[in-house]
């Protein structure tokens, strides 16, 4: 059912200019007032200016907005390598594998804060209503803006919280208003290798190698176009040393089938393009990758942890804008050939951990499924606690065993 319209405000332009000052009440004017009240006790009182209510219902629109929006759900997992044994030192096999979960775990909770939101507009609309509409989309000051949007710098360590909030809304023109991404950097250029050093006895050359292989994957994983609109992510697998041969066969399993004990969303991005289609080029994308010494001498491990950002409409040119947040943590394992065997030109996946931002929570389907306005209107009745997705401070241990929402997008 069509959304009912609502009542257009006053062009803009009719409603500039300075609000007239208050000034005291004369005591012959005050007591007309109160004669006037006394006879006629229906008499309203005045409405407010047309300035305050339009701020006023343009604050409500948005404040609804983002707390359906505020809605969207995320899941989270841990995907680890096949279990194997280890050989004696010096026999030459390959990396020591975690055992595997192939479960994503889930959980679903609710957030909202429009009843503070209000609350806040009233009061500032009372006071300043040409303040108030700095707010909104578009309303702040062109070097405002351009100061808020300014790019971040590399991250370099573990944040100590998360970014502050920010507000507007996205549009196809401006998919990452009203998200810390707007200040993060693009695409591949986003993933920065560190400097290499020799590790664990593991030579800086070889790490220098298993650091851009290790890009290479992320990027074939989560920011190549193909693979983000459906398509098999086979440079990716291509990637995957061919001696872990249990953990790719289960990957191409899952990409082929996909079920709720594998599905291949855990380890690679990618979208249903019958349903959403990308906003924009650009996928916003930060974090940070290191490396230190594995678990056993011969051996250096390199962490990736980033989040990745994607803008989205419904398929067929939709207007309403949402983004799904997608943290990825993969860790590889980069051992000395000497002692262990490995295959040149590929990176040996130590432990996967995804986390999922604004899905469906439905496992075993194979794309992530961006939830919209009409979706949250059909949503059943959540419950817990609200996470930050964009909270790069926390780590991704204990998950839930349930959906949970998170409280932005």
């Amino acid at each position: 059912m069509a959304d009912k319209p609502s009542e257009e405000p006053r062009p803009e332009a009719e409603l500039k200019g300075p609000l007239p000052e208050s000034s005291p009440i004369p005591d012959d004017a005050w007591e007309k007032f109160v004669q006037d009240a006394e006879r006629d006790a229906a008499s309203a009182p005045k409405e407010p200016s047309a300035r305050a209510r339009m701020v006023a219902e343009r604050l409500r629109a948005l404040d609804e907005a983002e707390a359906r929006k505020s809605r969207a759900e995320r899941r989270w997992g841990r995907k680890k390598a096949p279990a194997g044994q280890w050989q004696p030192q010096g026999w030459r096999t390959g990396p020591a594998w975690q055992e595997m979960n192939g479960r994503g775990s889930r959980r679903r909770t609710v957030w909202s804060a429009l009843g503070v939101l209000l609350a806040v507009a009233v009061a500032v609309i009372a006071l300043n209503p040409s303040a108030a509409l700095s707010w909104l989309p578009g309303g702040a000051a062109p070097e405002a803006a351009a100061a808020s949007a300014s790019p971040l710098a590399p991250e370099t360590g573990r944040p100590s919280g998360a970014p502050a909030g920010t507000t507007g809304l996205p549009t196809r023109k401006r998919p990452f208003t009203g998200s810390p991404a707007q200040r993060w950097a693009a695409g591949a250029d986003a993933i920065e290798v560190p400097k290499a050093k020799a590790v664990a006895g593991v030579s800086a050359a070889r790490i220098e190698t298993a650091l851009r292989l290790t890009k290479d994957f992320l990027v074939a994983s989560n920011l190549d176009r193909e693979v983000l609109n459906g398509a098999q992510p086979k440079k990716a697998l291509a990637l995957i040393d061919p001696l872990q041969k249990d953990y790719l066969s289960e990957l191409r399993a899952g990409l082929r089938r996909p079920t709720v004990e594998n599905d291949p969303t855990w380890t690679f991005t990618r979208f249903d393009p019958d349903r959403v289609e990308l906003v924009g080029p650009d996928v916003r994308v930060r974090g940070r990758m290191t490396v230190e010494p594995g678990g056993t001498a011969g051996q250096a491990l390199i962490r990736a942890d980033y989040t990745f950002v994607y803008p989205l409409a419904r398929a067929g040119g939709g207007k309403e804008v949402v983004r799904t947040i997608v943290r990825r943590i993969v860790e590889v394992n980069v051992p000395d050939p000497v002692k262990f065997q490995a295959t040149e030109g590929h990176i040996w996946v130590h432990d996967l951990n995804a986390e999922i931002s604004n899905d469906n929570c439905r496992d075993g389907d194979g794309r992530i499924q961006p939830m919209f306005r009409a979706d949250l209107y059909a949503d059943r009745r959540p419950s817990g606690e609200a996470v930050d997705p964009y909270d790069r401070s926390r780590g991704l241990d204990g998950a839930g065993e349930e959906c949970g929402t998170v409280s932005r997008t």
